[in-house]
């Protein structure tokens, strides 16, 4: 660009675009979409609109029957196209939210229970970051020698906390390549040259986004999708709006009264009502959050420093402490958690504050079942003949040895044959054989039940990519130019040139040509996981089903290295996972009213500033916890437990160098998961149609929840389940249905803030130790064991 580069891109589609200003204007009479400051306060707010509110007739509002009624309260149904939100403020604050996210989300990877780091929290601070930017920056115009740009341009907007938001929500994350570069660092002794792990990185990145065209035009602008953590991040932003008016509102009221009196009675005025300006819906707001958020760090320094038996209190241990059967069933740190509480916000996360209560239920009984009924029956009964390493993803001896797997691989990557016969088969732990089994059964699950409850939404989606939907938030949406398809072709291709540089210095660990395959995976899931998620918030995780297929695809080639089934699943899982991200983030700006263009540059910008800083995080983790993610050591508080990189190392073995053909024929049992997931959304398919008015509602009985839940690994931590039911019961289901107005005004923000607390105190927990400063040992803090389960 040249000296007014900035100046044009101001002025360009993404800022201030006279065509979007015109086709704005041409839009107006057939919307109505322009409500001016009578009807701003109303439509803005996330309080149901009325006719009356809108001052328009019923038939007037022809374009908001096919929105869904959540939608209609929560999302604002004007628009200013001309607000400019690519400014200097939207660049210092993105900048100064994703580099805190993108190392602590990174860290979280390597604990067994952590709690996110917060969009909400750069939701909620970056809304006041930004008005003190727009009341103490100056409006000068700074030229360098390629562009130039104002550094305050006007007021600030929601839309710019907005776009903050999506920039963070991109780049204030983990990386799925960190799991794979550990595993060959680990256990395999290869480490990857910094440049090339952070290429690869960012490729599988945008393999991903460039996915997100696939499904685009089919859960994006149909009205019918909610996209519900979109919505939800949208009733935040349009209450902090809302607020930010009123507050203005009663700033003009104020100074006008104060412009009719002398200077004294003025400056009385305005000492009376403070710089503030008296409490209003948005003061309430930020005070709540910053008690909760404050009182949420206090209270973590106690189970994850001081207090460490608030982290699992195990109810059964204090009757019997030394019975091993009774610690067993109670302990939520190596047993099965029956009545064990957790006040550890690590293990209970705002999830229960933002998961629909439907999906919460789910995963409760996919809970209990994994950890209430199958443990105990593999422990206690003859059903799994395996009884060694129960609650371990590791690999083991017939005799419950740890499995030297090293050794079945020779110096030229070929299997070692007469190691394998001297050691034996390998055997796994009961519960992650049955991870296994619910594994398979989700990945089928989540295709079929698709099919099966939505095929004929989903045709009427694809048809509606055909021509175009006339509701209101669709004709407000045209006044921008939409991403080019160009754009993600274009992306996908650099991004596939990287990986064969990659491949080329010989650090991607697989045959290129295998990519094709991973590649083929995520364009056929993409749709179908993304209508689900589009639904119901659930993400269908797919790494063991990729690792599975890589597995199959070279069980004939040697040799072979084992890290790339990881490297594999990388690639076939980002397709899908920053697919969804991309998606979502654009739902996010298409509720906001944003710029698509301004929504893609942002995420691509946000990751080009958190990947460098995933690096940097990964490094550090292995370079001080490195003694516990090998196992030499054991974290007293079972956290420092690497359990998704343990997988992965179980995973290589298994697929790649044992291969599916060994395996299988090991555990029979496994490919019958297949089946199940196959059939079981069927069944309750069959259900609904036979009784489609059941109390039941045999259309939430989601199987792939339920599969997916039962996948999941819980390794040594069965703590914090009934915690969080318990919490997702009063947030979700009480509060949700019987104190609405109070729960849609503080749930976000309550959320936001004990995240917020949590990570705060992480932050001051992690100085503490660097100092050397050790908690005492006292009654809440035994060193032999921190439940008092002694027996264990």
């Amino acid at each position: 660009m040249g000296s007014s580069g900035f100046d044009q891109l101001e002025q360009s589609p993404l800022i201030r675009n006279e065509h979007a200003r015109k086709k704005y204007g041409d839009l107006q009479e057939s919307t109505n979409a322009v409500h001016r400051s009578e009807t701003n306060e109303t439509s803005s707010s996330v309080s149901p609109i009325t006719d009356a509110e809108r001052g328009q007739p019923e038939e007037e509002e022809e374009d908001l029957k096919d929105l869904l009624q959540v939608v209609k309260e929560t999302v604002p149904l004007h628009d200013d196209p001309t607000i400019p939100v690519l400014t200097f403020r939207f660049f210092i604050l993105s900048f100064l939210f994703i580099v805190p996210g993108a190392f602590i989300d990174t860290l979280n990877n390597f604990r067994t229970t952590a709690a996110a780091y917060s969009i909400f929290f750069v939701q909620i601070a970056a809304h006041p970051a930004g008005e003190w930017m727009a009341r103490t920056l100056p409006k000068k115009q700074v030229n360098l020698y390629f562009f130039s740009f104002n550094l305050n341009p006007g007021p600030w907007s929601i839309k710019e906390t907005a776009l903050i938001t999506v920039a963070a929500k991109s780049g204030a994350t983990g990386n799925l390549a960190t799991n794979a570069l550990a595993l060959v660092e680990l256990y395999f002794g290869t480490k990857v040259p910094p440049p090339l792990a952070i290429l690869f990185m960012w490729s599988i990145v945008f393999i991903g986004y460039s996915y997100a065209a696939i499904a685009k035009n089919v859960v994006s602008y149909d009205p019918q999708f909610q996209w519900p953590q979109s919505l939800m991040q949208t009733a935040l932003l349009q209450s902090q709006a809302k607020d930010s008016e009123e507050k203005h509102k009663k700033a003009s009221e104020i100074e006008a009264q104060a412009n009719e009196l002398g200077d004294e009675r003025a400056s009385l005025l305005k000492k009376q009502n403070g710089d503030n300006f008296p409490d209003t819906s948005g003061h309430s707001q930020m005070t709540v959050f910053f008690v909760c958020a404050f009182a949420l760090a206090v209270w973590q320094l106690l189970p994850e420093y001081f207090f460490p038996l608030t982290s699992s209190v195990a109810i059964l241990c204090y009757i019997a402490p030394r019975n091993h059967n009774v610690n067993f069933i109670g302990s939520g740190l190596g047993g099965m958690g029956f009545l064990n509480l957790s006040f550890d916000w690590a293990n209970i996360t705002s999830q229960v504050m933002l998961i629909p209560y439907w999906v919460q239920v789910i995963q409760f009984m996919g809970f209990v079942i994994g950890a209430w009924i199958l443990l105990p029956l593999a422990k206690w009964t003859l059903l799994f003949p395996f009884q060694y390493g129960l609650m371990s993803n590791r690999l083991f001896t017939e005799t419950g040895e740890i499995y030297p797997t090293e050794q079945l691989m020779n110096n030229d990557g070929t299997f070692n044959e007469t190691a394998y016969e001297s050691y034996g088969p390998v055997h796994l732990g009961s519960q992650r054989a049955w991870n296994m089994f619910f594994d398979y059964a989700a990945y089928v699950s989540g295709v079929v039940w698709v099919v099966a409850f939505a095929w004929n939404k989903l045709q009427e989606s694809w048809n509606g990519t055909r021509g175009q939907y006339n509701d209101r938030l669709n004709k407000l949406h045209r006044a921008y130019d939409n991403v080019p398809y160009s754009w993600y072709g274009t992306m996908f291709c650099i991004s596939m040139c990287a990986l064969a540089l990659i491949h080329q210095c010989g650090y991607l660990f697989t045959p290129l040509w295998t990519c094709i395959g991973a590649l083929i995976m995520g364009s056929i899931i993409v749709t179908p996981l993304m209508w689900l998620y589009a639904l119901s918030n659930f993400q269908l995780p797919t790494g063991t089903f990729n690792e599975l297929l890589y597995g199959y695809i070279v069980q004939n080639k040697s040799p072979k290295h084992p890290g790339g089934a990881a490297f594999f699943g990388c690639i076939a899982g980002n397709a899908w996972y920053r697919a969804q991200i991309h998606l979502e983030l654009m739902k996010l700006g298409f509720y906001n009213h944003l710029p698509p263009k301004s929504v893609f540059f942002a995420q691509i910008m946000g990751e080009f500033i958190g990947v460098p800083v995933n690096y940097m995080s990964f490094r550090w983790v292995l370079s001080t916890k490195w003694d516990y993610l090998v196992g030499k050591k054991t974290d007293p508080l079972h956290q420092w437990t690497g359990q998704t990189v343990v997988s992965y190392h179980t995973n290589a073995i298994l697929y790649v160098v044992l291969g599916p053909r060994r395996l299988f024929l090991k555990y029979p049992a496994l490919p019958y998961g297949f089946l199940a997931g196959l059939f079981a959304p069927l069944v309750v398919f069959c259900l609904h149609k036979r009784f489609p008015r059941s109390k039941l509602n045999f259309q939430l009985w989601n199987t792939t929840v339920l599969f997916s839940t039962l996948s999941t690994f819980y390794g040594n931590v069965s703590t914090g389940f009934l915690s969080k039911f318990i919490g997702g019961t009063f947030t979700m289901f009480y509060a949700y249905r019987h104190k609405h107005a109070l729960w849609k005004k503080y749930n976000y923000v309550v959320a936001a803030a004990l995240d917020t607390g949590f990570n705060l105190s992480m932050s001051f927990i992690f100085i503490l130790v660097s100092l050397g400063i050790n908690a005492p040992v006292w009654f809440g803090n035994n060193p032999q064991n921190v439940e008092r389960c002694f027996a264990l």
